[in-house]
């Protein structure tokens, strides 16, 4: 029992200046956020544009799926678009805030 205590301690005092790290600004955090939601919808537009490209490759002629294919374009430009507005929206607050 006493070894367990021992070793708890232990790690929680090597770990006190790793909680000390953790402490970040409401702006910090919420930066880090919106990077990360940017990362997942980049890779989200980028994945659109492949399926977009594989439709048109197999759309072979029939009117049905190339309209499919012209959906899914539509919606990899709308998707282009929103990143980059996104993208310029958080540099803009940033900018207007001194951040």
């Amino acid at each position: 029992m006493n070894k367990k205590i021992l070793s708890l301690s232990s790690l929680g005092a090597l770990a006190l200046p790793v909680i000390a790290f953790g402490q970040v600004t409401i702006a910090t955090m919420a930066e880090s956020i919106a990077t990360q939601v940017l990362v997942v919808g980049t890779w989200i537009v980028v994945i659109m544009w492949v399926v977009t490209g594989i439709l048109f490759l197999t759309a072979q002629g029939e009117p049905g799926k190339i309209n499919t294919a012209k959906t899914s374009l539509f919606a990899a430009i709308g998707g282009t678009i929103l990143i980059i507005l996104a993208n310029g929206a958080i540099a803009f607050v940033k900018n207007s805030f001194g951040i």
